[in-house]
C-alpha cells in the first residue's frame, strides 16, 4: 500500500483514535458515525444523497442503450463449459456478448459479470498480467484503503459483528489479567484493536488521546512477515504470567489446503496454535465452498458466493457510488479472478465452509467452547438497528453464523487446545 503522505496518516489516526469530549465516553471510533456516511457524501441530488434501496436484480434483465434482453447468467455457465474444455473459438465468442453486456458501473448482475468475464479470460489465454494491472494491489492508495473499508463497515455488518464477537470473548476472559499478549494471525491494517484497548482503559478510568501513542498503558507490538507455517512458538516472545489468546479472523483460508501440499499449511498452524497452549483460540471463517478441484463446480460455488457480496452492495449503495467501485474492484473482483483465473500456488483464497474447519480443528487436538448468550444479544442488537434486514445472525452449535438471505457467509467460533 502506498501512503501518499501525512494527510494520509492524519486519515488512519481518525481511524484509528479513540475520542472523548468534556470527559464523557465516546463510541469506538471504528463504527462511531458510519450509519451517517452518506451525510457525508458528495453523491448528492438536490440536496438529498441518493441511496439504492433496490431489490436484487435477476439475471435476466432489459439492457440499457437499447441492448436485447440477455441472462448474463446463462451465458456465464456457457462460457464456462467452454474455457473449461479450452474451446477458445466458442469461449471468445460468449465473452465477448458477457463484456458487451456487463460493465463495473451496471447494477449488481452486470458488475459481477464483468469480474467472473475478466477471469474467465485471464485463465482462457494464460495471461497473468490482467490481473495485477486492473486489480490494484501494493500500490493502492491509503485513502482509497480507508474509503474501502469505511464502506464495507457501513454497508456489510460481518468484519464489524466480528471484531465485536472477538473483543468481547477477549475482554470477558481477561477481567482480571494483569497482561494480555494477543497474537493475531493476518492482523492486516489492524483495525480491530483499538476498541478492545480502548475498553481496557476505561476500565481504570483513563482516556485514550492518540492510539498507542500518549496513553499511560505498556503496550507492544510484535510483527512477524513470515510464512505462518514456519513462525516458531520462541519467535513469540510468550511469558508465563499473561493471557494468551490466539485471533484468527478469515485468513486461513488463503493457506494452501490438503490438495496443494501434501503437509498442509493449515494443519502446521493449527499445530503451532496447540503447541502454544493459548486460554483462547478466536476463528472467524468465511463460509464458502468453493475450493474444489475441479474447475465447474468451483466456479458454480463461487458464482453464489459472490452473487451474494454484490447483491449486498446493490441493495444498500447507490450506483455512482465512488468507493462501491473502489470496494468491488479491489476486495470482491479481485478475490473472484483468483479463484477463476489460477490453479495451484497462484490460487490464493481457498475457503473451507465451518463444519469442514470444525472436523479440522478437532482432528488438530482443540475443542470447541459454547457460545455466550450475552455476547450473542449484543450482536444481534448491532445487526437490527445498524443494517439492512435481510442480514441475519443464527446458531448452529457452537457456531454463531452470519448470513444474507439465509446464506451462512462468515462463521464464528471459539476453542481451546486439549492438551494430551
Amino acid at each position: 500500500m502506498a501512503v501518499e503522505g501525512s494527510s494520509e496518516e492524519h486519515m488512519f489516526d481518525e481511524v484509528f483514535l479513540v475520542k472523548t469530549g468534556n470527559g464523557v465516553s465516546m463510541s469506538c471510533p471504528l463504527y462511531e458515525g458510519y450509519q451517517n456516511r452518506e451525510a457525508n457524501s458528495k453523491l448528492e441530488d438536490n440536496g438529498e444523497v441518493k441511496r439504492n434501496n433496490r431489490k436484487r436484480i435477476p439475471a435476466k434483465k432489459q439492457a440499457g442503450n437499447g441492448k436485447e434482453m440477455v441472462d448474463l447468467g446463462s451465458l456465464l455457465t456457457q462460457c464456462v463449459l467452454a474455457v473449461a474444455v479450452y474451446d477458445q473459438r466458442i469461449a471468445t465468442e460468449l465473452l465477448g456478448k458477457i463484456r458487451y453486456y456487463s460493465s463495473p458501473y451496471g447494477d449488481g448482475t452486470e458488475r459481477l459479470a464483468h469480474y467472473f468475464a475478466k477471469g474467465l479470460e485471464i485463465r482462457l489465454n494464460g495471461t497473468r498480467a490482467p490481473l495485477f494491472t486492473q486489480i490494484p494491489s501494493n500500490t493502492t492508495l491509503a485513502t482509497d484503503v480507508l474509503k474501502s473499508h469505511i464502506l464495507h463497515v457501513s454497508v456489510f455488518p460481518f468484519g464489524r459483528i466480528s471484531n465485536l464477537f472477538s473483543n468481547l470473548n477477549i475482554a470477558k476472559l481477561a477481567e482480571k489479567a494483569t497482561m494480555v499478549h494477543v497474537i493475531d494471525f493476518g492482523i492486516a491494517y489492524g483495525f480491530q484493536w483499538p476498541c478492545l484497548i480502548h475498553q481496557r482503559i476505561e476500565a481504570t478510568g483513563r482516556r485514550l488521546r492518540r492510539y498507542c501513542e500518549n496513553v499511560n498503558v505498556p503496550f507492544e507490538f510484535n510483527a512477524i512477515a513470515k510464512r505462518w507455517e514456519t513462525i516458531r512458538a520462541e519467535e513469540l516472545n510468550i511469558e508465563k504470567d499473561e493471557l494468551l489468546v490466539v485471533n484468527c479472523m478469515y485468513r486461513l483460508r488463503n493457506l494452501p489446503d490438503d490438495s496443494v501440499m501434501l503437509n498442509s499449511p493449515r494443519n502446521m498452524v493449527l499445530k503451532l496454535i496447540k503447541r502454544l497452549n493459548p486460554d483462547l483460540f478466536i476463528q472467524g471463517v468465511v463460509n464458502g465452498n468453493y475450493n474444489f478441484p475441479f474447475f465447474i463446480n468451483r466456479f458454480r460455488e463461487a458464482f453464489f458466493h459472490f452473487s451474494a457480496m454484490f447483491d449486498i452492495l446493490e441493495a444498500n449503495v447507490g450506483g455512482e457510488d465512488p468507493d462501491r467501485l473502489l470496494l468491488e474492484r479491489g476486495t470482491f473482483g479481485r478475490d473472484a479472478i483468483n479463484v477463476i483465473a489460477y490453479e495451484g500456488m497462484e490460487r490464493s483464497d481457498r475457503p473451507e465452509t465451518y463444519k469442514q474447519w470444525q472436523l479440522r480443528n478437532q482432528k488438530a487436538g482443540f475443542r470447541q467452547l459454547s457460545l455466550e448468550q450475552n455476547i450473542l444479544n449484543r450482536a444481534r442488537t448491532v445487526l437490527k438497528s445498524d443494517y439492512h434486514k435481510d442480514f441475519d445472525i443464527e446458531v448452529d452449535g457452537k457456531w454463531m453464523l452470519q448470513g444474507w438471505k439465509g446464506r451462512v457467509i462468515h462463521a464464528l467460533s471459539c476453542w481451546k487446545p486439549v492438551q494430551d
